[in-house]
């Protein structure tokens, strides 16, 4: 385990300055992410680029509460979760680059992050999978006697999928040790979640599954971090799972490349945008004089030098050695006489 591994495993609730803490975590991944649209478009990104511009307060409100050894299951939306959870910033860079250097060795692109020395378990581009795979990995935690819990991020496009009945309703049976974050914000790629679900309100489906449910405000990073602590702290006790609702919003398009709108209103993705969490948390901290404007401006500062370098990193790293084309896909004979051919 690195050292910054080993810094990011302690909780942020045993931080000293939480706020503070909060808003440099969520400066990290929005200043990554606006490096990584702009290689995106400058051609440098392997396949495609789902940004989390706009959602960065509920990875990092979640995040903040998860030790090394919890296990994250993510969704094509996924670089925050990522860079939350403790994977570096030019691990992702590279990966999406499709460098050996990359957290998944240059294999996975933006759509299949994995780094379980960090408890990052993988981010996948199918909808709703990674649900049951944390069911799965509570389920493991509770037979080992593992003081560990797993928690799911997926997309309100997720819930109406079978996956999250039957990942919910295991997971209350047996008490097991589950975060489910559901990151609704409102569109199914271009479908509003209002047309597609008979009831929109996500939380509210948690007690047909004799869990709690809460829907918070996915904008507001201290609100998400307050209901995280207590649902993380809920699994571990061994007293079951929580489904969290937050209600939040991507600024940017579906993907890289996709229209920003068209399917939703420009006054739409304006107000929401003025919701911008940075800004909302940025504003509070110099309103009340915890911090001055200035000092807010080299944290900026220094987020966008190291997003840089990340995308520099990435640039000049190795592609992977084609004579590996099997590993990990095939069995040993095969990989071995790929490396001799």
């Amino acid at each position: 385990m690195s050292v910054a591994q080993t810094v990011h495993a302690a909780a942020v609730s045993d931080h000293p300055d939480r706020e503070l803490h909060l808003y440099k975590e969520m400066l990290k991944i929005r200043e990554t992410e606006l490096q990584l649209a702009r290689a995106y478009r400058d051609g440098h990104v392997m396949g495609a680029c789902h940004t989390y511009v706009g959602q960065e307060a509920v990875a990092v409100g979640v995040c903040a509460h998860l030790q090394v050894e919890d296990a994250v299951f993510s969704t094509h939306r996924g670089h925050g979760h990522a860079l939350a959870k403790g994977v570096a910033a030019t691990e992702v860079a590279a990966e999406l680059f499709g460098r050996a250097t990359g957290c998944s060795g240059g294999r996975g692109g933006s759509m299949h992050l994995f780094s379980p020395e960090v408890g990052m378990m993988g981010t996948t581009g199918i909808v709703g999978p990674n649900i049951l795979q944390a069911v799965g990995a509570g389920y493991a935690f509770q037979l080992n006697g593992e003081d560990r819990v797993a928690v799911a991020f997926f997309g309100d496009g997720a819930v109406n999928n079978g996956a999250f009945h039957e990942g919910l309703n295991l997971a209350s049976i047996w008490d097991l040790p589950v975060v489910f974050v559901c990151e609704n914000n409102l569109y199914a790629t271009e479908v509003p979640f209002a047309y597609a679900a008979g009831n929109p309100e996500v939380a509210m489906r948690a007690e047909g599954y004799g869990c709690p449910g809460r829907a918070v405000d996915g904008n507001n990073v201290m609100e998400v971090d307050t209901v995280a602590e207590e649902a993380v702290a809920r699994a571990r006790r061994g007293d079951g799972p929580t489904l969290l609702e937050c209600k939040t919003y991507r600024t940017r398009a579906h993907a890289e490349g996709m229209p920003e709108v068209g399917y939703r209103t420009q006054e739409e993705v304006d107000s929401w945008r003025a919701r911008d969490p940075i800004a909302l948390l940025r504003s509070h901290l110099v309103g009340t004089g915890r911090v001055a404007a200035d000092e807010i401006s080299a944290w900026e500062d220094k987020a966008r030098t190291e997003a840089l370098a990340a995308i520099e990193f990435a640039k000049a790293s190795p592609w992977p050695d084609p004579r590996t084309v099997f590993d990990f896909v095939d069995s040993s004979d095969s990989a071995e006489a790929a490396r001799r051919s």
